[in-house]
This record gives C-alpha cells, structure tokens and sequence, in this order.
C-alpha cells in the first residue's frame, strides 16, 4: 500500500490584498474612494475566504481584517471631521449675527 499524502492547494485572496492595499492609501493619498474600495474589497474577500471549496484553502483573513479597519477607521475619522466643521461653521454663523 502506498501513502501519498494529501495536499491542499493554497492561495491568497486578491481581494484581501487590494483591500489591504487601499486601507493603507486610504491614508496616503487618496481619502475617501480609497476607504469605501478598503471596505467593499474586505467584505468580499471575507466572503471568498469563507466560501471556498473543500479542496482549496484560500489565505488573507487577517490582510482583509486590516483593510476593513484601516476603511472603517478613516471613514469614521472623515464623519467626525465633517461634523466638527459643520459645527464650527453654525457656531461662526451664529455668533456673527449678534
């Protein structure tokens, strides 16, 4: 009898590492597309990891992980920015008037 072993074919999701990739321009160079591009492409690599077949193993959770917070983050970073401006900018308004 002979033992062959068995071997998973393993491969890194291409989502993850766009999302990865996008998480950290997010903060370089580009604000807010970079962010929702983080977000969508972690999702769906997420949900490819999760869903692939029996035979294959399909690597990059942790790669998608950071990519969702790194989107999340800034985008939260970005709703807190804007509602302190808009803040300001009621609170300038008002003041001027009296």
């Amino acid at each position: 009898m002979s033992y062959q072993p068995s071997y998973q074919s393993t491969t890194t999701s291409t989502l993850a590492i766009v999302s990865l990739v996008f998480g950290i321009l997010t903060w370089l160079l580009l604000p807010f597309i970079g962010a929702i591009v983080a977000i969508v492409c972690g999702h769906l690599a997420r949900s490819e990891i999760r869903r692939a077949p029996a035979g294959t193993l399909v690597e990059g959770n942790g790669m998608a992980i950071a990519g969702l917070v790194l989107g999340y983050v800034h985008l939260a970073f970005a709703v807190l920015a804007v509602l302190v401006i808009i803040g300001v900018l009621f609170l300038s308004v008002g003041t001027f008037w009296h």
